[in-house]
């Protein structure tokens, strides 16, 4: 996974994350990626300074430990989510268009969508995100 610092044609900046290079040119090209604050789906890089990973004593990279810091972000952001946002389930498509188009009171919800959904979802500017949603180690 990779991270990249984004920015609309808006001028608002955000964070977003991919799989690789290819996934974001690949997503870039069709639109499918919006600005959280405006839905603006007409996106590129932002200048960002490199992220260096930490270094062992012996000078090698600490992959591990990075990865390790990473996966504990993930495990809170979601801890921070279940606490905070209304589990709507495989409902999330159809519950965010509601919110969107105020249909329904605006609150804060999670859930699953499908890609297509997602696809969808972006091009009628509405606004959301996908997290790589890491696996609890006590359930």
């Amino acid at each position: 996974m990779i991270v990249f610092s984004l920015v609309c044609a808006r001028r608002h900046e955000f964070e977003a994350w991919f799989r690789d290079g290819a996934s974001f040119d690949a997503q870039q090209a069709r639109r499918a990626i919006a600005c959280p604050e405006c839905g603006n789906t007409k996106v590129e890089k932002a200048p960002m300074a490199p992220r260096l990973a930490p270094r062992r004593e012996d000078g090698a990279p600490a992959r591990k430990h990075t990865a390790v810091m990473g996966r504990q972000a993930l495990l809170q952001l979601r801890q921070h989510i279940e606490q905070n946002c209304e589990y709507v389930g495989e409902r999330f498509a159809e519950e965010a268009r509601k919110i969107h188009y105020e249909e329904a009171e605006k609150r804060d919800i999670y859930g699953e969508a499908s890609d297509e959904d997602a696809k969808a979802l972006a091009e009628e500017g509405v606004e959301f995100h996908r997290i790589p949603w890491p696996t609890r180690e006590d359930s």
